[in-house]
């Protein structure tokens, strides 16, 4: 709740410090008097956005200091964690506003920005008036009150784990059906790729090998026939002759006395080195024997698999993986019609879930809409509004994680009249007093915010004041209720009441609040009641009205 406020250099307000209390606090004064102010201060701290200028004329800069106390359960400690911000059992919150219009903010004595404070507002306070457009004018806000009206919050956990089910499920199927396009329309490429691939066979290294052995073939060519003269020359008779000679030496190598012992060794030598020459000459010969149609061939297969490469645009060596990768695409071609109609039964399964948990949440806020129209229905009777029609509408939306429903509060101030929307049907009392039954029937626990109504009184008065100022009452209890009031009825239910006031100090005209005594509020009572001039009879109203 709301501990205290101060105000420092705010338009007309030099320095004001205002303790809160729990239960209905009142603040009534004169129109003009700076009522306002207080809100617009009040908003400035938490991050609203109101008045471009603030600052008290004269002033450097205004500043507004807000505090309040937390619970250990209480939603503002989620936000503060998120935002990496101190947290405790009380919230300081800080802003200061230079006459140049630059905006500085504190939480608990760290700086942050304007968004962690509306971020905390929304856990701290909530503001009604008849210009509320925060709360429970916004259309958009509607469907979840009558979700918490109804307590539905475990079917709307169902109903977003399924719809993010479904969501996934379809993504899924979504991009599978794309994917699949895209590969069924280069799928005769694929089949054509890797029959040319599959026929070829291309290995690893072949390529290399292919070409050393191209290479060697056309050397043997250019070689062979050299090597075949000297061959024809080498067994020419060549060993025929020095055979002749040895036979003819070794005939007369007695009568020479040993004189042709060493030619007829050297010939000796020479044969067997002959035939070495001539053995090692016909095993090269027989090396660079080839079929001439092996060359052919050996090309014909180095051009092939050079060929493949350039057209798929890799290297030779790669084919047989690039082959396997287009195989891979034809594999997933092949099984992408199961894949997908797994996926597609799968997404049926999801929105079948869906929409039956949908339904459920469906059926439940249309007959949680009949109760909550009865119960505001009860509660405009006694606000002397018992011939106005209040109905929840639950119309069919688009699906989405909240369920697939439009819920929409109309209101038909008389009898036979069209119902319309709540902010466009009612005057301004009766949107008051339309504003306040609703509250009462939707509030929960209302320890953790504060509540603020800004003259939800106008226009009533008399009993109808009265009833309004009691509902206030009964909404303060267990919590905290500020409400800004020009009704003596409203009034005279506080709990704690504050006059904002005027005074003239150096002919500069400022606005204070001042807390009342049982006197005073008496006093302050009977001006609400009689004007300017407080007779008895007023004093005695006023005391009436207090002791209810």
């Amino acid at each position: 709740m709301l501990r205290a406020l101060d105000i420092r250099d705010i338009l007309i307000i030099d320095h004001l410090e205002l303790n809160f209390q729990a239960g209905l606090n009142v603040l009534t004064g004169e129109t003009g008097a700076g009522k306002s102010i207080l809100l617009d201060s009040l908003g400035f701290v938490l991050g609203w956005r109101g008045r471009a200028e603030l600052v008290r004329q004269g002033a450097k800069q205004g500043e507004v200091m807000a505090e309040f106390d937390l619970t250990p359960d209480h939603p503002a400690h989620a936000v503060l964690a998120e935002a990496g911000l101190p947290t405790g059992d009380t919230l300081l919150l800080r802003r200061v506003n230079t006459a140049e219009g630059r905006k500085t903010a504190w939480v608990n004595d760290r700086r942050c920005s304007g968004e962690v404070l509306r971020a905390l507002s929304d856990t701290l306070l909530e503001l009604h008036g008849q210009h509320d457009d925060r709360g429970l004018l916004n259309p958009r806000g509607h469907r979840a009150m009558l979700d918490e009206f109804a307590n539905l919050a475990d079917m709307l956990v169902t109903v977003r784990e399924r719809w993010t089910t479904a969501s996934r499920a379809r993504k899924m199927v979504s991009e599978t059906r794309i994917a699949l396009e895209a590969i069924r329309a280069e799928e005769d490429f694929l089949r054509h790729a890797v029959a040319e691939l599959d026929a070829l066979d291309p290995q690893p290294g072949e390529d290399a090998a292919l070409d050393l052995r191209r290479r060697d073939m056309q050397s043997a060519e250019r070689i062979r026939g050299d090597i075949q003269r000297a061959q024809s020359l080498l067994t020419g008779g060549a060993d025929a002759a020095l055979s002749d000679a040895q036979r003819w030496l070794e005939g007369v190598a007695d009568q020479a006395q040993s004189a042709l012992d060493a030619p007829i060794a050297a010939l000796l030598r020479a044969m067997i080195e002959l035939g070495e020459a001539q053995d090692g000459v016909a095993r090269v010969l027989d090396g660079l024997d080839f079929n001439p149609g092996e060359l052919e061939d050996c090309e014909e297969r180095l051009f092939a698999i050079r060929a493949l490469a350039r057209k798929h645009d890799v290297l030779p060596d790669d084919l047989g993986g690039y082959a396997d990768t287009l195989r891979q695409k034809l594999a997933a071609v092949d099984a992408g019609d199961q894949d997908l109609a797994d996926q597609e039964a799968a997404l049926a399964e999801a929105e079948a879930a869906y929409a039956g948990a949908a339904d459920q949440l469906s059926a439940a806020r249309r007959e949680t809409a009949a109760a909550l129209d009865a119960a505001v229905m009860a509660e405009l009777a006694p606000l002397k509004m018992e011939r106005a029609v209040f109905e929840t509408r639950v119309t069919d939306a688009e699906a989405g994680p909240e369920g697939k429903d439009a819920v929409a509060f109309t209101v038909a101030t008389n009898p036979g009249a069209p119902a319309g929307p709540l902010n466009k049907i009612a005057s301004g009392g009766e949107l008051s007093r339309f504003l306040l039954a609703l509250k009462v029937c939707l509030r929960g626990e209302t320890g953790n915010q504060t509540m603020i109504f800004d003259e939800i009184d106008r226009g009533v008065g008399g009993a109808t004041a009265d009833a309004v100022g009691r509902r206030l009452k009964s909404l303060a209890d267990g919590g905290q209720v500020l409400v800004v009031t020009h009704s003596p009825q409203v009034a005279a239910q506080g709990a704690h009441h504050w006059r904002v006031q005027k005074r003239v100090v150096d002919g500069q005209t400022l606005s204070e609040v001042v807390p009342l005594d049982d006197d005073e509020r008496v006093d302050e009572l009977a001006r609400m009641v009689s004007g300017d001039t407080i007779t008895p009879e007023a004093r005695a109203a006023a005391r009436a009205l207090l002791a209810g």
